[in-house]
């Protein structure tokens, strides 16, 4: 018996293991159709009937034809020809393809492994929080597409954030679940004891930095400058004005989401270091590898960062720097989950 329950588990964590791969993947492809603009090019839902791409040219020109009524075309690719289309529809295409591969991937093992009651209740209730979310996520990224079709060129950028937190809150419920099934524990995420403080503010900061980069990626605000330590000419950029506190929240401002975006990044380095040296000074052993590795991760981060701003967003450059993004919030849980009791 004991054999087949360690049999079992090893399969759930194998599952795992592959679906954090896939919602990696898919966040990278999402990334990729942002920098691409690629998201509008499928103007409708088709929860079934988009499984299949066009196979014939009057299918082709039926799509081509559903998006040159929206302003994405009308404005900005109104010289657009098939061919040209037929390269963004296959980057939101396979964004899809790839969301209904995780859901399918993720439901029909998690009713294998509730039927067989090997899994405890509490690794269970994870997964079923996950599924959930995977669900919230499709309705999510329909929701995001909509605002794109009607008014505008693009999409909400407060859409796009809450699409990309939720894929985030996905991966990091993936990643501390088979943390638990590695180390065989039960810890708890939102553990508010007083030594884990200063690590949850560290996931929470890098957090709010992703949201962030998803305003300036929703706003094209990288756009707007594009120098590097200063913003033209100054720390802070001279168009921008504050008269009152509720300018100092106006996220639809491209300056001011840029001016917030490098602000965070400073002040995460900081909190870095000062995190550090604590840890150093305690002499907090077994953290002292998982420090290092988050250290390096923020490092290459900070300056892909800056030379996407220079290249003047180079695509190559803007997904590695969203590539980069995962693996220091993966790293800060994993900093965190070797602390936590």
């Amino acid at each position: 018996m004991y054999s087949d329950e360690r049999k079992i588990y090893k399969l759930f964590t194998n599952w795992l293991v592959v679906s954090l791969v896939l919602v990696f993947l898919i966040i990278i492809v999402g990334g990729l159709t942002r920098l691409t603009n690629s998201g509008l090019s499928i103007t409708e839902w088709e929860l079934f009937k988009g499984i299949l791409p066009p196979l014939n040219d009057s299918s082709w020109q039926e799509y081509f034809n559903l998006y040159k009524e929206i302003p994405q075309y009308k404005l900005l690719n109104y010289d657009m020809v098939l061919d040209e289309f037929k390269i963004i529809f296959y980057w939101e295409y396979i964004h899809r393809i790839l969301a209904r591969l995780i859901g399918l991937f993720f439901l029909i093992p998690l009713i294998f492994f509730y039927i067989s009651k090997k899994i405890q209740k509490e690794h269970m209730r994870i997964c079923y929080f996950i599924f959930t979310l995977i669900i919230i996520q499709g309705f999510l990224g329909w929701y995001m597409v909509k605002s794109g079709l009607v008014n505008d060129v693009t999409v909400s950028h407060y859409r796009l954030s809450m699409h990309l937190t939720t894929a985030i809150i996905i991966i990091s419920s993936i990643y501390w679940l088979i943390m638990n099934t590695t180390f065989k524990k039960n810890k708890l995420f939102f553990n508010f004891e007083k030594n884990n403080f200063p690590f949850l503010i560290l996931i929470f900061l890098i957090l709010t930095q992703i949201i962030l980069g998803a305003f300036v990626s929703g706003l094209d605000a990288g756009q707007i400058y594009q120098t590097w330590p200063k913003m033209g000419n100054n720390y802070f950029p001279n168009d921008l004005i504050l008269k009152n506190f509720n300018d100092t929240i106006e996220f639809n401002n491209h300056s001011l989401v840029q001016f917030y975006h490098r602000s965070l990044a400073y002040l995460i380095i900081l909190y870095v270091l000062i995190l550090s040296i604590f840890i150093y000074k305690k002499k907090l052993i077994n953290l002292y590898k998982s420090i290092r590795i988050l250290i390096f991760f923020l490092l290459i981060q900070i300056s892909l960062g800056v030379f996407t701003l220079v290249s003047g967003l180079n695509i190559h450059l803007a997904s590695s720097h969203q590539i980069t993004s995962i693996l220091l919030v993966l790293s800060a849980l994993n900093l965190y989950y070797l602390r936590a009791k």
